[in-house]
Order: structure tokens, then C-alpha cells, then sequence
């Protein structure tokens, strides 16, 4: 089991410096941003900084986040956000990442069409050689729970490699079972979000925000963990918060608490790390 952090969980640390916290730390992994790629271009930086800092510390990137606009555009809209697709599968392509994650619609309800959707997506990232992950976000109108991206997935020619990723928060939030999780075939999940939700706050009712340090909230993580062991996974875990309060504190220190307590975890359920 390999333990990844999402670079949003210290956000607004600057990318470079996301870079050497995280491997400081004692991750193996770090989930980058797209945005945040463009953004330290546009300051005037090089993608060959990212690469040396990776390098020196000894960090992959398992994912690439994120897709935009695929699942609601139509016409030159969509063919522009085709196009952007691409770009981005090719950036996650140089940074020897396998996974580029793909967002669903925020407003527009429904996923009879997304299939389609998701299906050029996947010919697009084939030849680019990564592989685009289809999202389900539990507060979004559209695909918002595992067993609709299952039904999505089915509908994707299975030679395409459909995959998704499951993310602790975004279950629990929006009527994802365990026994959905038991029935989702291992090779459809690409890697997993590991994230906790604030008490007091009912499931359907919470948004990124609300999302708290795994071991502070009311989600029973030892029990889904020990479901994905039993069903054989061993790829990735990756912290994912957007918390204020941990924003605000030394990246360094959220880092290292949050490895401790993924690796705290693993311990229980059994999982070498």
C-alpha cells in the first residue's frame, strides 16, 4: 500500500514547496493539480521544475487533477474542452502519472449521457497513455454516488478500461453502501480519497469544506479499508482535505499528522505501508 497526499490538503503553499513538505514528510506520492501546473507556468516557471523537484524527492504522482466540462458542453463548447482534456492528459503523461481524474457536471442533473461522454474521454486518454477516471461528487446534480458511476461504467465499451475512484467522503455523503463498494469489481477502481466527515452535520447535507483529519470525524474508515483489503486492492491512498483550520497550520505539520494517522490506519486493518 502506497500513501499519497493530495496537494490541496496545504493548500496555499506554493507548489514547489507542496513538493518538498510532502516528501519531507514521508509520502511516496503526491496528487497534483492542474490548475496549479498552469499556474506556476504563468509566474514564469518551467513543467522541468516539477519533474527536478519530484526527482529529488523521491515522489511519484498518481493522479492528475482534474477534467472539466466534458459531461455538460455541447458543440465547439465541447470540442474545446476535448481539447483541454487532451493538454492535460498529456501534462499527467510527462509527469510519468497514470491517472487523470474526470468531473462530472455540477448542475446539469442526470447521466443517461455521460457514457458517451466518458467513452471519448477514455479514447482520448488511450492515446495519451493515461487513464481518465470517471468522478462522482456527492453534493454534484449529476454523478454523485457509486453505484450511478458503476451504471456509467457499465455502459462504456469494457475494452476502454473504465475505472473510478472511490473517495471515503463522497460515499458516505451520497447512498454508497458498503455492499456497493463489495460489488464494485477491483480492476473499475483506480485509487482511493481517504477523508473524514464533521460530526454534527448530517450525510447528504456536507460539502468539501466539512471534510476533517482522518480519526476527527464519524466515518467508519477501518471498516471500508478492511472491505478493500479483503477484495485484494493494493494500489494508492491519498489524503484529500479542504480544510481552513488545517490550511492554516504549517503544511509540515499537516503533513506529518495526516500521514501519521493514515499509517495509524493501515496498522489496524492489516495493510503494510
Amino acid at each position: 500500500m502506497k500513501l499519497s497526499l493530495n496537494s490541496s490538503t496545504i493548500q496555499p503553499t506554493p507548489l514547489l514547496e507542496k513538493i518538498r513538505v510532502t516528501g519531507e514528510a514521508g509520502y511516496q506520492g503526491i496528487e497534483l493539480w492542474a490548475v496549479e501546473l498552469y499556474q506556476h507556468v504563468g509566474r514564469g516557471g518551467e513543467i522541468s521544475d516539477v519533474e527536478k523537484a519530484l526527482s529529488d524527492h523521491g515522489l511519484e504522482v498518481p493522479c492528475l487533477i482534474a477534467v472539466r466540462g466534458w459531461g455538460e458542453t455541447i458543440g465547439r463548447e465541447y470540442d474545446l474542452a476535448l481539447d483541454e482534456a487532451r493538454r492535460r492528459f498529456e501534462l499527467a503523461a510527462r509527469l510519468d502519472c497514470p491517472l487523470v481524474v474526470c468531473t462530472p457536471p455540477i448542475e446539469q442533473p442526470g447521466i443517461e449521457h455521460l457514457h458517451e461522454r466518458y467513452s471519448d474521454l477514455l479514447r482520448i486518454g488511450k492515446e495519451a497513455g493515461v487513464q481518465p477516471v470517471l468522478e462522482y461528487i456527492s453534493f454534484f446534480a449529476s454523478l454523485n454516488n457509486v453505484p450511478d458511476a458503476v451504471e456509467v461504467m457499465g455502459r462504456c465499451d469494457p475494452a476502454l478500461s473504465p475505472v473510478t475512484i472511490l473517495d471515503a467522503f463522497h460515499s458516505w455523503n451520497n447512498r454508497t453502501t458498503l455492499d456497493d463498494i463489495r460489488e464494485l469489481p477491483l480492476e473499475q477502481i483506480s485509487h482511493y480519497h481517504i477523508d473524514d466527515a464533521a460530526p454534527g452535520i448530517p450525510a447528504g447535507g456536507q460539502v468539501d469544506t466539512d471534510r476533517v483529519m482522518v480519526g476527527d470525524g464519524v466515518i467508519d474508515l477501518k471498516t471500508e479499508l478492511t472491505l478493500l483489503k479483503e477484495k485484494g486492492y493494493d494500489k494508492w491512498l491519498s489524503l484529500e482535505l479542504f480544510s481552513q483550520q488545517w490550511w492554516d497550520r504549517d503544511p509540515a505539520e499537516t503533513a506529518k499528522i495526516g500521514l501519521a494517522r493514515m499509517q495509524e490506519l493501515c496498522a489496524e486493518v492489516g495493510w503494510e505501508v
